[in-house]
């Protein structure tokens, strides 16, 4: 069996040793004589996985005591609804910070619930930076403030948190866990769990304990972070995989050094292509501004697009699956979450510049 390099920006790659347990216990699962998928989510097994996955995501990430810690489904995306819905009893205003595709899309649904203010807006650029915070145009009346600080698709990241008094919530899918975060400076933290956590169908939320509780009575109930937090995530059947199988990814993490060790990885891998893609002599470039650069995400651009096609067959062939940009971007991106050794950035510069040298 030959394992390829995914640069997938999600579904992800995953960690081999975390497949390979997961293979293991495919049709035994922890004595059951059944696998996990296969028994009751209520039961004491599962009960205890499910328990013992939080404790290690708590402590990984930092969580204080008066956060809860959701285990959903629906994706983040189910999440540009639950906040507004969830939050709007702090008033009937909102800011959100315009960064990207995904921000773009949360203030789309945010505004069927809250009126929305737009504190920054990037795309008539195309989201290649993010605005100081002194330009972000904040209200006092508002809510609580959304961002995304990394857009998955552009490739823009910052890492900063606007001076607010006001609950922050962000949209950490592509940035949780690759990086240390203060999560007490945050009212919300939600993710889609299919870039550093584990497989899609899985969506973590982290919310203070004072803001929850005040959920619209004619509102679907399955968005009340009271109720699902009330029911230890449980008020209907969760998705038991996923979450087994995060559970595995956070365990993995502690033992090989928690995030502050990811940190310094995942700094050295994009560093690294960064420093290949701005020494190409302008064969290859990144849009984004150096400052706003992804550690997750990177995209590239050929200097010659009639070569992407190219590039993209011999790449796969080569063993190095899923670089083609997002269809709205177009270019390349290779995505280099957690479950990305250095190894695979290795053999992708390997192959920019046996492809640069044979096309230039």
């Amino acid at each position: 069996m030959s394992r390829i390099y995914n640069f997938s920006a999600g579904p992800a790659a995953l960690p081999e040793t975390v497949l390979n347990q997961v293979q293991a216990e495919m049709l035994e699962w922890n004595g059951a004589g059944a696998s996990v998928m296969e028994v009751s989510h209520r039961g004491k097994p599962f009960m205890q996985a499910a328990a013992q996955a939080e404790q290690d995501l708590r402590d990984l990430m930092g969580i204080p005591d008066n956060y809860n810690v959701l285990f959903l489904q629906g994706g983040a995306t189910s999440q540009f609804s639950a906040i507004p819905l969830n939050l709007k009893f702090l008033g009937a205003k909102a800011d959100y910070a315009h960064t990207g595709h995904w921000s773009k899309k949360a203030i789309a649904d945010a505004k069927r619930f809250i009126d929305v203010n737009v504190v920054c807006d990037t795309s008539s650029e195309g989201y290649r930076h993010v605005p100081a915070a002194s330009d972000w145009t904040l209200n006092d009346d508002a809510a609580y403030v959304h961002i995304t600080p990394n857009e998955t698709i552009a490739g823009v990241e910052f890492d900063w948190l606007p001076e607010t008094d006001k609950p922050i919530c962000a949209d950490l899918s592509s940035t949780i866990l690759s990086r240390q975060i203060d999560v007490s400076k945050y009212g919300i933290i939600y993710a889609g769990a299919q870039k550093n956590i584990g497989p899609a169908g899985l969506t973590i939320v982290i919310v203070r304990d004072d803001l929850i509780g005040h959920f619209p009575g004619d509102a679907p109930r399955l968005m009340d972070y009271h109720v699902m937090a009330e029911s230890d995530s449980m008020n209907n059947t969760p998705p038991t995989f996923a979450w087994y199988l995060a559970g595995k990814v956070f365990a993995w993490l502690k033992e090989n050094g928690g995030v502050g060790a990811m940190a310094k990885t995942n700094q050295a891998k994009a560093e690294k292509l960064y420093s290949y893609i701005d020494e190409s002599d302008g064969y290859y470039t990144n849009p984004v501004a150096i400052d706003n650069r992804s550690w997750m995400n990177v995209p590239f651009i050929l200097a010659n697009s009639d070569l992407d096609a190219a590039f993209l067959e011999q790449s796969h062939n080569a063993g190095l699956h899923a670089l083609k940009g997002h269809r709205s971007v177009g270019g390349m991106r290779a995505s280099i979450y957690n479950a990305m050794g250095l190894d695979g950035v290795d053999a992708l510069i390997d192959f920019m510049d046996s492809f640069k040298a044979a096309n230039a």
